[in-house]
């Protein structure tokens, strides 16, 4: 059993994932004619993938220098590109790639993360995964657009093309890590308003992957755009359950019905005292079951609860929030319920947030293209960020230094530099290296 597991442990290193995404993208489509094919299609994916994973737009550039004088060059010996495009000629093949025929990276991963027993560790209420969605924007011009762009009518008359992409990712409460799921980008004919675009681009994603996630038994959280009925009649297609913010403004019918339970004395109710190191907080639930989500005959029935903490003390109101879920809601289940549906706060905090705020660059334009290379490269740039999050569970050498560099501008910065001057014939030769120059213990 410990071999197994190591050997399952082996198959999430850096090396064999990166060995895996090259196979994907020599499966890429070639639309050159002729006899000009000097790269590959994988050296064009695995070029753009390499910039984003080593946070360095200059990578490639300090690379080909390193080839030239050295011979050999850390693009060869840690990403398996054979040749180095150029930044045009790995726009000029990627455009018409699809970002779709990168899935099968993602469900390699998240196999591998349940075969370790690793997302075991991160299931939530009732044994369950948490998938916390939300749409995010990562491009905008006045200028630049593609067939691809959105776009918005501004004041002053001109036009603003946008991208805007869902980022579905495993989610847990005291968890920091989250694990990034397939992207769904939103398209143009998910019409112009920011709630019908993500509601459908959601509706896609779960009728595309749904029945794929289900067998291991997944909760949708997401804010109170997606508690609407026909949404969470998709997730119950899907068999997928879910915890969606419910607010009163976009459920009148449904605060009706909780209003005339409170009004009867019927409504449940549970408090209890917090202490939260510097003073006391009171948590007040207030919960109902089979509630009409909406005012139609075939309003679909679902269980409410809803979150007021207090300070004890002044009696101020520092948190209220209320949710509607699938599952059965009693005094012993709430709790576990509503800090489960806080959880998808994560999916802005811990991934989009970081991507843009933190060596990532989300909303930079790395390539804007004619056709996908924009929702392709914000395809990479979500998977070098998920390969860092599975060097940080699975390699003990890449968890101390991150430890160690607390900033990940540091620690990139420190990498890029190595890099540059430096050949290493591995992850892990790299890593020990820069273990050794920090006297880092990594017995």
């Amino acid at each position: 059993m410990c071999h197994w597991m190591g050997v399952m442990f082996e198959q999430l290193r850096v090396e064999r994932l990166i060995k895996e995404l090259k196979q994907i993208f020599d499966e890429f489509p070639d639309e050159r004619t002729g006899k000009n094919s000097q790269y590959e299609m994988a050296d064009a994916g695995l070029g753009a993938f390499s910039v984003f994973f080593i946070q360095c737009t200059s990578f490639l550039e300090h690379q080909e220098e390193m080839k030239r004088t050295k011979g050999r060059s850390n693009a060869e010996s840690l990403f398996e590109m054979m040749n180095i495009p150029s930044d045009n000629q790995i726009r000029g093949l990627l455009d018409p790639v699809l970002p779709k025929l990168l899935s099968p990276m993602y469900r390699i991963i998240f196999q591998r993360l349940e075969q370790t027993g690793i997302l075991e560790q991160m299931r939530s209420h009732a044994k369950s995964l948490l998938i916390a969605i939300d749409g995010t924007e990562y491009f905008s011009s006045q200028k630049i657009h593609c067939a691809q762009c959105s776009h918005r009518e501004l004041a002053n008359g001109k036009t603003n093309y946008f991208h805007t992409v869902l980022t579905p990712v495993i989610v847990q409460a005291g968890n920091e890590n989250v694990i990034s799921l397939e992207p769904e980008f939103i398209t143009p004919q998910d019409g112009h308003e920011k709630q019908d675009c993500e509601i459908e681009a959601a509706k896609r994603w779960v009728n595309t992957h749904g029945a794929y996630y289900a067998r291991w038994n997944v909760t949708i959280l997401g804010d109170d755009l997606f508690s609407r009925q026909p949404f969470c009649m998709t997730l119950k297609d899907n068999k997928m359950h879910f915890i969606l913010v419910c607010k009163p403004d976009s459920h009148p019918h449904l605060y009706e019905t909780v209003a005339f339970l409170a009004a009867q004395g019927t409504l449940g109710t549970y408090r209890k005292r917090v202490w939260n190191g510097k003073y006391g907080e009171i948590y007040t639930y207030r919960y109902a079951s089979h509630l009409p989500l909406r005012g139609d005959s075939d309003a679909m029935q679902v269980n409410w609860v809803e979150l007021i903490i207090t300070h004890e003390e002044t009696g101020e109101v520092i948190y209220k929030n209320a949710f509607i879920t699938d599952f059965e809601v009693l005094e012993t289940t709430i709790e576990t319920i509503v800090r489960d549906g806080r959880s998808r706060w994560k999916v802005e905090n811990e991934n989009n947030n970081v991507l843009k705020t933190k060596g990532y660059h989300l909303e930079h334009n790395f390539g804007h293209g004619s056709q996908y290379l924009s929702s392709l490269l914000l395809s990479l740039n979500l998977l070098a960020f998920l390969f860092h999050t599975i060097l940080g569970l699975v390699d003990k050498k890449y968890r101390l230094l991150r430890q160690e560099l607390r900033k990940r501008k540091k620690f990139f910065q420190d990498m890029e530099t190595l890099l540059q001057y430096l050949l290493f014939d591995s992850w892990d030769d790299l890593f020990s290296f820069m273990c050794k120059g920090l006297e880092l213990d990594t017995s």
